[in-house]
């Protein structure tokens, strides 16, 4: 199993933040408490944290509410020796021989530390700010071209292409990168499921419950058999981890309780909007909550919805012990799922909750990249 942090570069807080599918980062009186500004200080005091703890990457979000993955990540690489970036990015957005050569040179600088997180743009009012006008469905159309002409283009010898979005001659890049930087891609979709078994490295899924994400994997799975290829899976979770099951559970109650009911309903009549059929899902999952407790948010035994109420995207976490959290992960690898992509809130002192108490269940033997449980203790924490 791989585990990769986040970054988060819309900003950070000790409570739920909004932003992405549908909803601009806001500054109500759920988010007003400690707003920690995304300045390239405390991004690379979460990147050498994450480093320092074992994680393998980082993801960074793509989006006009955030800040530019490409060049927040190009300085990351400064501040850190072995982290990978999986940097999200959107097609469309620019040529994909450009992108190609932007990713073979990031590459080489980095020392290949690059990974590519494909985001086809699920929402119509984002992607017109950028002066896109596609259609979802044909979003996806252009995606696989993209991406053939991106990994053309990687191959070492000129690539011609034509297809409905396209049209390349000779697309190459001055060096091949080494290694060639592997794609993620998640999408829900019936337009998705081929771009992601034609084209991509690792499909990735939102933290459904375990038996809607078996049956996303046997989708795509399937999929990717009938084109000759196998992928790998991996999930997007927020964690909140701690030394019991009752102190994590009182964290959960402590972000509900944060929220302003003006706030969740502002924010569910946004992403109701949303064209996106994995923001769909992520909403059925909370659609039944009126008011409450965290646990009444608990969707699967330590999988709560909470985060969902009030941010789009990922929107559930796991919740419990270190134990119990070890125990949800192995359920999900047991599906298949070999690669998961974490956060929480705040992102730095959470980075910490689960890299000293959940990472060392789930890797008895740790290697050289991390530090012995203990060693790299936040203050207060």
């Amino acid at each position: 199993m791989k585990f990769h942090w986040f970054l988060p570069t819309a900003g950070d807080s000790r409570v739920l933040t909004g932003g992405g599918h549908g909803l601009k980062r806001g500054h109500g009186r759920s988010e007003s408490a400690a707003f920690r500004p995304p300045d390239i200080e405390y991004l690379a005091q979460i990147a050498r944290s994450a480093e320092q703890l074992g994680f393998e990457a980082v993801l960074t979000p793509t989006g006009s509410w955030c800040e530019d993955a490409w060049l927040v990540t190009a300085a990351l690489t400064r501040e850190t020796e072995r982290l990978k970036f999986l940097v999200a990015f959107r097609p469309g957005l620019l040529s994909p021989t450009l992108a190609a050569q932007m990713a073979a040179t990031y590459q080489r600088l980095s020392r290949g530390r690059l990974l590519l997180n494909v985001v086809t743009g699920g929402e119509t009012a984002e992607q017109v700010r950028f002066g896109d006008h596609l259609a979802k469905d044909e979003r996806y159309e252009r995606t696989g071209e993209f991406l053939s002409v991106v990994r053309g283009a990687w191959s070492g010898t000129p690539y011609d292409f034509e297809g409905r979005h396209y049209r390349v001659e000779g697309a190459t890049v001055a060096e091949a990168p080494d290694p060639v930087p592997e794609i993620y891609f998640g999408g829900s979709s019936a337009a998705a499921g081929p771009v992601a078994a034609g084209h991509v490295d690792v499909y990735l899924t939102w933290g459904e419950p375990p038996d809607q994400v078996a049956e996303k994997i046997k989708w795509i799975r399937g999929l990717a058999e009938e084109r000759g290829r196998t992928l790998r899976y991996g999930i997007r979770l927020h964690v909140i981890t701690r030394d019991t099951e009752r102190e994590a559970w009182a964290e959960a109650e402590r972000l509900l309780g944060a929220l302003d009911p003006e706030d969740i309903k502002a924010a569910r009549k946004a992403l109701g909007r949303s064209e996106s059929v994995g923001q769909r899902r992520m909403l059925a999952l909370h659609e039944d909550f009126a008011g409450g407790t965290a646990r009444d948010l608990e969707i699967h035994p330590n999988l709560w919805a909470g985060v969902g109420l009030v941010r789009g995207g990922a929107g559930t976490a796991l919740v419990g012990s270190h134990a119990q959290v070890a125990e949800r992960i192995e359920e999900y690898a047991a599906l298949g799922i070999e690669e998961f992509v974490l956060s929480g809130y705040p992102h730095l002192e959470e980075a910490y909750w689960f890299g000293e108490g959940v990472l060392p269940r789930l890797r008895p033997a740790r290697d050289d990249h991390a530090v012995p449980v203990g060693r790299a203790r936040v203050p207060g924490l």
